[in-house]
């Protein structure tokens, strides 16, 4: 099934720089929206805009307390992008597991060539 190609997807939301440091920045743990300014060094307007894609799908969650609003990471809805970047990370391990192989079977040859 084709995706859409709107920041409603999960896929586009990360493919922005931006909002990938957003999500990395909140890694450690729940941020106001001052202190991942600061982390990203992006302005206020921006990184609110980009919160609000990233909460849109999912990617991130918000809660009210006093004044402020606390954000932190949702990364169980990166699921879809783990399983489909899963599928290259066995490609590329099994063509490095074939290189190896193959280094190990020259090394087999080439010893024997002096005996």
């Amino acid at each position: 099934m084709a995706r859409a190609s709107t920041t409603s997807d999960v896929f586009n939301a990360v493919g922005d720089a931006h909002r990938r440091a957003i999500l990395d920045a909140l890694l450690s743990g729940e941020k106001t929206v001052g202190e991942i300014i600061r982390a990203v060094s992006i302005a206020q307007p921006q990184v609110s805009r980009h919160l609000r894609v990233l909460g849109e799908v999912g990617l991130v969650r918000s809660r009210a307390e006093g004044r402020h609003r606390l954000y932190r990471l949702a990364p169980e809805h990166l699921q879809p992008l783990h399983d489909w970047v899963s599928k290259y990370e066995r490609a590329i391990n099994d063509r490095l597991n074939r290189i190896e192989d193959y280094l190990e079977e020259l090394q087999r040859h080439g010893g024997h060539r002096g005996t």
